[in-house]
Protein backbone atom coordinates (compact mmCIF):
# COMPACT_ATOMS: atom_id res chain seq x y z
CA UNK A 1 0.00 0.00 0.00
CA UNK A 2 1.22 3.34 -0.87
CA UNK A 3 2.21 5.82 1.73
CA UNK A 4 -0.84 7.83 2.58
CA UNK A 5 -1.11 11.60 1.24
CA UNK A 6 -4.19 13.01 2.61
CA UNK A 7 -6.43 12.24 5.40
CA UNK A 8 -8.42 9.93 3.24
CA UNK A 9 -5.79 7.74 2.47
CA UNK A 10 -4.46 7.71 5.97
CA UNK A 11 -7.77 6.20 7.51
CA UNK A 12 -7.98 3.80 5.50
CA UNK A 13 -4.42 3.00 5.40
CA UNK A 14 -4.68 2.67 9.29
CA UNK A 15 -8.14 0.85 9.54
CA UNK A 16 -7.23 -1.30 6.46
CA UNK A 17 -3.45 -2.57 7.92
CA UNK A 18 -5.71 -2.87 11.66
CA UNK A 19 -7.78 -5.01 10.46
CA UNK A 20 -5.70 -7.88 8.61
CA UNK A 21 -3.30 -7.49 11.71
CA UNK A 22 -6.41 -8.66 13.42
CA UNK A 23 -7.23 -11.23 10.55
CA UNK A 24 -3.14 -12.43 11.20
CA UNK A 25 -3.80 -12.65 14.91
CA UNK A 26 -7.26 -14.44 14.86
CA UNK A 27 -5.77 -17.21 12.15
CA UNK A 28 -2.76 -18.13 13.92
CA UNK A 29 -2.00 -21.97 14.57
CA UNK A 30 -1.63 -23.17 18.11
CA UNK A 31 2.31 -23.76 17.15
CA UNK A 32 2.47 -20.00 16.34
CA UNK A 33 0.81 -19.21 19.69
CA UNK A 34 2.74 -21.48 21.65
CA UNK A 35 6.26 -20.55 20.08
CA UNK A 36 8.41 -18.09 20.95
CA UNK A 37 9.79 -15.23 18.37
CA UNK A 38 13.36 -16.13 17.18
CA UNK A 39 14.79 -15.06 14.38
CA UNK A 40 18.66 -15.34 15.26
CA UNK A 41 18.90 -17.73 12.67
CA UNK A 42 18.53 -15.13 10.21
CA UNK A 43 21.61 -12.92 9.01
CA UNK A 44 19.10 -10.57 7.45
CA UNK A 45 17.48 -9.89 10.44
CA UNK A 46 19.67 -7.64 12.28
CA UNK A 47 17.55 -4.48 13.87
CA UNK A 48 17.20 -4.72 16.92
CA UNK A 49 13.77 -5.38 17.27
CA UNK A 50 14.18 -9.00 15.88
CA UNK A 51 15.83 -9.77 18.80
CA UNK A 52 13.90 -7.93 21.44
CA UNK A 53 10.29 -8.90 20.70
CA UNK A 54 9.55 -12.47 22.01
CA UNK A 55 6.19 -13.31 21.48
CA UNK A 56 2.61 -11.35 20.13
CA UNK A 57 2.09 -9.43 23.64
CA UNK A 58 5.41 -8.19 22.91
CA UNK A 59 4.63 -7.01 19.60
CA UNK A 60 1.81 -5.21 20.77
CA UNK A 61 2.26 -3.72 23.57
CA UNK A 62 4.78 -2.02 21.37
CA UNK A 63 2.38 -0.42 19.06
CA UNK A 64 0.57 0.09 21.80
CA UNK A 65 3.52 2.58 23.56
CA UNK A 66 3.83 4.04 20.73
CA UNK A 67 0.12 5.32 20.80
CA UNK A 68 0.39 6.59 23.68
CA UNK A 69 3.46 8.98 22.69
CA UNK A 70 1.39 9.65 19.76
CA UNK A 71 -1.54 10.98 22.26
CA UNK A 72 0.35 12.71 24.76
CA UNK A 73 2.49 14.44 22.15
CA UNK A 74 -0.84 15.88 20.49
CA UNK A 75 -1.97 17.71 23.69
CA UNK A 76 0.55 19.70 22.41
CA UNK A 77 -2.06 21.10 19.97
CA UNK A 78 -4.51 21.69 22.90
CA UNK A 79 -2.03 23.23 25.77
CA UNK A 80 0.45 24.83 23.17
CA UNK A 81 3.33 23.38 25.19
CA UNK A 82 6.75 22.21 22.86
CA UNK A 83 6.75 18.71 24.27
CA UNK A 84 8.77 16.28 22.29
CA UNK A 85 7.57 13.39 20.67
CA UNK A 86 9.63 10.93 22.38
CA UNK A 87 9.84 9.95 25.92
CA UNK A 88 11.90 12.36 28.02
CA UNK A 89 15.80 11.42 27.91
CA UNK A 90 15.57 9.89 24.64
CA UNK A 91 16.36 10.99 20.78
CA UNK A 92 15.94 9.36 17.45
CA UNK A 93 19.29 7.67 17.64
CA UNK A 94 18.85 6.66 21.25
CA UNK A 95 14.78 5.48 20.87
CA UNK A 96 15.57 1.79 20.62
CA UNK A 97 16.76 2.43 24.39
CA UNK A 98 13.28 4.05 25.15
CA UNK A 99 12.18 0.47 23.16
CA UNK A 100 13.53 -1.42 25.57
CA UNK A 101 11.81 0.52 28.25
CA UNK A 102 8.10 -0.61 26.38
CA UNK A 103 9.46 -3.96 26.46
CA UNK A 104 10.83 -4.26 30.01
CA UNK A 105 7.49 -2.69 31.42
CA UNK A 106 4.91 -5.16 29.52
CA UNK A 107 6.39 -8.49 30.84
CA UNK A 108 3.73 -9.47 33.37
CA UNK A 109 0.72 -8.05 30.68
CA UNK A 110 -0.79 -11.18 29.34
CA UNK A 111 -1.53 -11.35 25.44
CA UNK A 112 -5.36 -10.49 25.74
CA UNK A 113 -4.58 -7.93 27.75
CA UNK A 114 -1.86 -6.48 25.37
CA UNK A 115 -4.68 -6.91 22.41
CA UNK A 116 -7.57 -4.91 24.24
CA UNK A 117 -4.94 -2.43 25.31
CA UNK A 118 -3.64 -2.23 21.25
CA UNK A 119 -7.13 -1.87 20.41
CA UNK A 120 -8.19 0.72 22.83
CA UNK A 121 -5.20 3.00 22.09
CA UNK A 122 -6.01 2.17 18.00
CA UNK A 123 -9.59 3.28 18.21
CA UNK A 124 -8.07 6.46 20.40
CA UNK A 125 -5.85 7.34 17.39
CA UNK A 126 -7.97 7.13 15.15
CA UNK A 127 -10.40 9.53 16.95
CA UNK A 128 -7.79 12.00 17.58
CA UNK A 129 -6.86 11.79 13.66
CA UNK A 130 -10.27 12.60 13.17
CA UNK A 131 -10.14 15.93 14.92
CA UNK A 132 -7.19 17.11 12.60
CA UNK A 133 -8.35 18.68 9.07
CA UNK A 134 -6.43 17.76 5.65
CA UNK A 135 -4.30 21.02 5.88
CA UNK A 136 -3.53 20.41 9.64
CA UNK A 137 -2.33 17.01 9.02
CA UNK A 138 -0.40 17.44 5.95
CA UNK A 139 0.83 20.85 5.72
CA UNK A 140 4.12 21.34 7.13
CA UNK A 141 4.40 22.97 10.03
CA UNK A 142 1.44 23.93 10.15
CA UNK A 143 2.11 23.53 14.01
CA UNK A 144 5.35 24.69 15.10
CA UNK A 145 5.39 22.02 17.56
CA UNK A 146 5.96 19.09 15.15
CA UNK A 147 9.49 20.97 14.15
CA UNK A 148 9.01 21.02 10.06
CA UNK A 149 7.40 17.87 9.22
CA UNK A 150 3.88 17.20 8.97
CA UNK A 151 1.67 15.61 12.05
CA UNK A 152 0.26 13.20 9.15
CA UNK A 153 3.49 11.47 8.85
CA UNK A 154 3.48 10.91 13.10
CA UNK A 155 -0.11 9.62 12.41
CA UNK A 156 1.00 6.79 9.36
CA UNK A 157 4.07 6.09 11.35
CA UNK A 158 2.27 4.85 14.19
CA UNK A 159 -0.79 3.17 12.88
CA UNK A 160 -0.34 1.75 9.08
CA UNK A 161 3.75 1.60 8.79
CA UNK A 162 3.78 0.26 12.32
CA UNK A 163 1.11 -2.52 11.57
CA UNK A 164 2.79 -3.72 8.38
CA UNK A 165 6.33 -3.90 10.71
CA UNK A 166 4.16 -6.18 12.95
CA UNK A 167 2.31 -7.78 9.67
CA UNK A 168 6.09 -8.89 8.55
CA UNK A 169 7.37 -9.71 12.27
CA UNK A 170 4.36 -12.00 12.35
CA UNK A 171 5.13 -13.49 8.76
CA UNK A 172 8.37 -14.80 9.39
CA UNK A 173 7.03 -16.03 12.63
CA UNK A 174 5.02 -18.14 11.24
CA UNK A 175 7.39 -18.95 8.31
CA UNK A 176 9.68 -20.12 11.17
CA UNK A 177 7.11 -21.99 12.76
CA UNK A 178 6.43 -23.85 9.53
CA UNK A 179 9.66 -24.70 8.53
CA UNK A 180 10.32 -25.88 12.24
Amino acid sequence: MPRPKNKEELITAANTNYEKLLTMIENRTDAEKEAEYDFGSDEKKKEAHWKRDKNLRDVLMHLHEWHLLLLAWLQNRENGCNKPFLMEGYNWKTYGDMNLVFYNRCQTISEEEALEKFKDSHKRVMEALDTFSQEELFTNTFYPWVGGSCIGGYFISTTSSHYDWAMKKMKAHKKNCEEN
